[in-house]
This record gives C-alpha cells, sequence and structure tokens, in this order.
C-alpha cells in the first residue's frame, strides 16, 4: 500500500488535473485537510512537498501552496518586437506574448525600479563604457495573475534616457508602446537585436522571487539592442523560470553564399 501522504497527493493531482483548482488558485491550507480529516500535519506537509516537486504548484511564505499554469507561454522570438506592436500601437513585448498565448494580463502585472547604478562588467562591455560609469537600471518583475513569470533589468546610458519616461518608476511599462516607444520619440529608433540565452541553477533570491519549485531551472536572457548604426541603446538581462515559458522563434532562413554573390556583381546596369 502506498504511504497516507502519497494517496493525499495523488487525489489533490487529479483534481488539479480535473480543474477542480484552477491554475493561480491556493489550496487548502495544511490545519483545513488536518481537521477534515485527511491526515496529519506531517502527512498533508509531505503530500503537499510531493506536488511541489512534481511541478504541480508552488509553496512560499505568505502565498501558500498555488496551483501552476500546466500550460507554458508562448515566448516569442522575433515577432515580440514588431515595430506595429509598439510604435504604432501599444502592445509591449511582455502583452505580445500573453496575446500569442490566448492568456489575459493587465498591466499592473509588470512591476518596476529604477535606479542610477554602476555599470555591472557586462553592461558596460554592451555599453562600450569604461569601468565604473552609471547607468539607468529598469528591473521589472513580470506575474501572470500572482504567479512570477521572469525578471528583466534593462541598462541605458543617461544621456539617452535621462528626462524620459523610462526613469519614471511608476509601475508598468513605461507609457504607451513602453520603452523602444521612448527610445523611438528620443530619435533613438531600434533596428536590430542579438539575443543569447543560457540555463542554469537559479540563486536563493531568484527561487524566492520566482517561486520556484525545488530543481527548476532558469533561463537567463542578454539582449543587446542597436539602433541602424550601431549604437547600442538597452543592454538587458533577463531571468526566465524555465517551465514557465515556451520559447518560439519564426525567421527567414539565411542564404550568405547567394547575398555576397549579389554583392559582388552590384547594381545592374541600365
Amino acid at each position: 500500500m502506498a504511504p497516507k501522504w502519497r494517496e493525499l497527493a495523488d487525489r489533490l493531482a487529479e483534481s488539479i488535473k480535473r480543474g477542480e483548482y484552477e491554475p493561480g488558485k491556493r489550496l487548502p491550507h495544511i490545519r483545513d485537510l488536518v481537521e477534515a480529516g485527511e491526515g496529519s500535519k506531517s502527512t498533508v506537509h509531505a503530500a503537499y512537498k510531493a506536488l511541489e516537486a512534481e511541478g504541480l504548484v508552488t509553496s512560499s511564505r505568505g502565498h501558500g501552496t498555488v496551483v501552476r499554469q500546466q500550460t507554458p507561454l508562448k515566448r516569442l522570438g522575433i515577432a515580440r518586437y514588431d515595430k506595429a506592436k509598439w510604435r504604432d500601437s501599444d502592445e509591449v513585448a511582455f502583452i505580445a506574448d500573453r496575446v500569442a498565448s490566448g492568456r489575459s494580463y493587465r498591466r499592473g502585472e509588470q512591476t518596476q525600479t529604477v535606479s542610477r547604478v554602476e555599470a555591472p562588467p557586462a553592461v558596460a562591455s554592451a555599453h562600450g563604457l569604461p569601468a565604473g560609469s552609471e547607468v539607468y537600471a529598469r528591473a521589472r518583475l513580470v506575474k501572470e495573475g500572482e504567479q512570477p513569470t521572469h525578471t528583466l533589468t534593462s541598462y541605458y546610458r543617461p544621456e539617452h534616457v535621462e528626462g524620459t519616461r523610462i526613469v519614471n518608476p511608476t509601475p508598468g511599462p513605461a507609457g504607451r508602446g513602453g520603452g523602444f516607444r521612448v527610445l523611438y520619440d528620443a530619435g533613438y529608433e531600434i533596428d536590430h537585436m542579438k539575443e543569447e540565452l543560457s540555463a542554469r541553477v537559479p540563486t536563493s533570491e531568484e527561487v524566492r522571487l520566482l517561486q520556484l519549485p525545488p530543481g527548476e531551472p532558469v533561463v537567463e536572457l542578454h539582449r543587446t539592442t542597436y539602433t541602424a548604426d550601431g549604437t547600442v541603446v538597452e543592454f538587458a538581462i533577463g531571468v526566465h523560470a524555465a517551465t514557465r515559458f515556451a520559447w518560439e522563434y519564426d525567421f527567414k532562413v539565411p542564404d550568405s553564399a547567394r547575398d555576397q554573390k549579389t554583392e559582388e556583381r552590384g547594381p545592374s546596369a541600365e
């Protein structure tokens, strides 16, 4: 026979899969299940820890045990930065991901702090700044409902953003169209970017902040954003809960050999 905690965990898992406990909803307090005759405090606690290890719930102080979203968000690649979204409309990147995933969103699900700091080495290198230079750091925590999904900190040269909405610490995107629209209005239209991804073990602070279950890795993103003349106008570092995103890229396949031949021939004579 399975231990009592395993039986309880299996029953709760079935209830979650049937939708009786929806994503974002808290499971009953341990004491409530104890009073309902589901077992001792240690039995219920062991069942909840099993559900957490299986990725069905997250547990944290102050939040209780909460059912996780089982379908990961689409994290769009190129399409999330379409200029029509942020320049001509008001669909910043994290909202574009939610729309593509068929999920609801609230602008207040992105919180932020803004500070002027000494550039970390990777930031100074990306911006081509000498060590010790100051930059603006715009740090965001993004949630889906009550569930954190990722952090993103963007670093800017002060001369690019001083006096703009980017340095306003009001929660939510930096006004209509977000940070890219602010840069556009300031004369720094983004033209191309580079994204680098790596998976790693989270720090203890990231486990707390993102409410990660035991054993879940994070995906760290480095994004460098350029204008057409190669000026770096943003360097961003994101930390994403690995199982909360499905990364999607749709792009034209390059043919560098053909492009090189075209350049060598030059423009056709008239």
